[in-house]
Parts: C-alpha cells; sequence; structure tokens
C-alpha cells in the first residue's frame, strides 16, 4: 500500500481546480538539490513511490532522499457502466495536490552530477514537468 493519510475528517473531497503558484514548500530545505515542479497537477501515491524508488536504486544506498510532498486528497470513481444516480463513488486512490514552484524531491550527501541523473530517472514517473534546483546558501 502506498502512501495515505492515517485517518481523514471526510471521506471524500471535490475534485477543485490547483490555483496560483506554491507560496510553502517551494525551496530546498533538507538536501543539497531538488526536484521542483513546473506545472500544477496531481501526482497519486504510486507514482510518488515510482519516483522515490527510481533515485533511491540509482544511487545505490549513497545519499539520502526525502520525499516533500504528500497525498492527502481521496479520488473517488465509480465503475464503468454504471446508471447514473446512486450517489458519488468510492476512494479509489490518494493524490498530492501540486502547483507551480512546489519541491517534490530532495537528494543530499552525494555529487550534483549523480543526483541529476537520479532526478532525471524520477522525472519519467512524474506527470507534471520538473527542473532540477539546488540549495541557496543564505547568511
Amino acid at each position: 500500500m502506498g502512501l495515505m493519510p492515517k485517518r481523514v475528517k471526510h471521506r471524500k473531497e471535490q475534485r477543485r481546480s490547483v490555483k496560483g503558484r506554491a507560496t510553502r514548500g517551494n525551496t530546498v530545505a533538507f538536501g543539497e538539490y531538488g526536484l521542483q515542479a513546473l506545472q500544477p497537477g496531481w501526482i497519486n501515491s504510486r507514482q510518488i513511490e515510482a519516483g522515490r524508488v527510481a533515485s533511491t536504486h540509482f544511487l545505490a544506498g549513497e545519499g539520502k532522499v526525502w520525499i516533500r510532498i504528500f497525498p492527502h486528497k481521496p479520488v473517488t470513481s465509480t465503475a464503468a457502466e454504471t446508471r447514473m444516480g446512486k450517489g458519488k463513488g468510492e476512494v479509489e486512490y490518494w493524490v498530492a495536490v501540486v502547483k507551480p514552484g512546489t519541491v517534490l524531491y530532495e537528494i543530499g550527501g552525494v555529487p550534483e552530477d549523480a543526483a541529476k541523473e537520479a532526478f532525471l530517472r524520477t522525472a519519467h514517473k512524474l506527470p507534471v514537468r520538473v527542473r532540477f534546483i539546488r540549495r541557496r546558501h543564505g547568511l
């Protein structure tokens, strides 16, 4: 079973649209390098896990990978060939709502070229366009 909340206040949610840019979670906080979303979208728990597996497999035990997103939003669906009515469907899977600028993954403890290659493999698993970013060292 992939990532999902332990408990939620409401079992089913409305879809809503993803508007605006990320104001939080848009900088590298834990590692040295990050993978940042360039377009809005939903990333489901299987895609998050596939990205994690791809990067950790490439790094082969070196460094550390942080996942910066979590799937909080339930997505429901009814079976095919079901007549209208009979209410909303059951929860099928969970998604993380991603805005442009959100940092999805971070890597630390490896050289830059290794981090770039690991994130390239991760990017192939994701449904949104992404870019490679570095940590900005402040004061």
